[in-house]
């Protein structure tokens, strides 16, 4: 763009990425709901991202955002920066025979058809998970029997101050749809080491959990994926359909009856909305079947 900001020290920086201000997250959540950010900040690069982060102030409150899936803004919206992956930070490489290189703003298909077409296996499961692959890391997003996190071999990470930091799993606690990071670091590439494999048979997996995905979940619907986490030994959506939730709405926003894990926006939900329909859910299925169903979704704002 060839705008200037200030890095502290009376420098100015010049940086090629695109700035919006008061930039409504709803045109950038794949629930279609949130109020405004302060700043979005799409990076033309991963040095531009650094110059950028070196303008903010240390106590700047951040938010890194990739499709926007797995997301609720509140309507108040966020009162911080946000750092827009999507279309950016795309870097996509194998290393090796079998090792394969991703950045955050990768996009889950793409690096399950990009293995696919390598002839590696192990990630096809993420042809079906709606996000980037920074996204994926950050909550070791899984479906079908794969995790992100099975087949890492190493992350690199990216704090305030633009250090870049290799790190192997063993630095992470990692769980079923949770992981931990440091404070001010967030996650930059990832790689995998996968198991050789035919090219055909990756892409018929890939071809055959797509058709699955589509069978049973409201696909072209405005969602963020499933809701709440599986607890043990049982799954979220029979519990909620056996609360006698398919269906049941609060605003614009529904319990999809196609899907009951899911949350659909009909059209006019607001982020309330799909709070209060949440927090009905939770206190349901506690009252019929005695479980709480913890959210996979996270939440921002007010």
């Amino acid at each position: 763009m060839g705008w200037f900001m200030s890095d502290g020290s009376g420098d100015r920086l010049a940086l090629r990425g695109e700035l919006r201000c008061n930039e409504p997250l709803a045109r950038h959540t794949s629930w279609r709901v949130g109020g405004p950010a302060l700043r979005l900040y799409r990076p033309a690069d991963r040095e531009d991202l650094i110059a950028f982060l070196a303008t903010l102030p240390e106590n700047e409150p951040l938010l890194w955002l990739g499709l926007g899936s797995n997301l609720l803004v509140s309507d108040a919206g966020f009162a911080g920066t946000v750092i827009q992956t999507t279309g950016r930070l795309t870097g996509m490489a194998m290393l090796e025979p079998n090792r394969l290189r991703a950045e955050a703003g990768v996009s889950c298909a793409k690096a399950a058809r990009f293995a696919a077409r390598h002839g590696l296996v192990g990630l096809e499961f993420l042809a079906g998970i709606p996000g980037t692959i920074g996204g994926a890391l950050a909550m070791n997003a899984g479906a079908w029997g794969g995790e992100t996190w099975q087949y890492l071999a190493l992350v690199r990470t990216l704090d305030r101050r633009g250090l870049v930091s290799e790190r192997p799993p063993a630095d992470f606690e990692v769980g079923y749809r949770h992981v931990s990071i440091p404070d001010g670091e967030w996650f930059l590439e990832a790689e995998w080491v996968l198991e050789l494999g035919n090219t055909e048979t990756a892409q018929a997996r890939i071809r055959a959990l797509l058709e699955r995905r589509t069978a049973t979940q409201p696909i072209g619907l405005p969602s963020c994926g499933s809701v709440f986490r599986n607890p043990p030994g049982d799954h979220a959506a029979r519990l909620i359909e056996a609360a006698g939730l398919k269906g049941v709405r609060m605003g614009g926003a529904q319990v999809s009856p196609k899907h009951a894990n899911f949350i659909i926006n009909t059209g006019d939900a607001s982020a309330q909305d799909i709070t209060l329909l949440i927090e009905r859910v939770q206190a349901d299925v506690m009252r019929t079947s005695g479980i709480r169903l913890i959210p996979e979704v996270r939440r921002v704002g007010e």
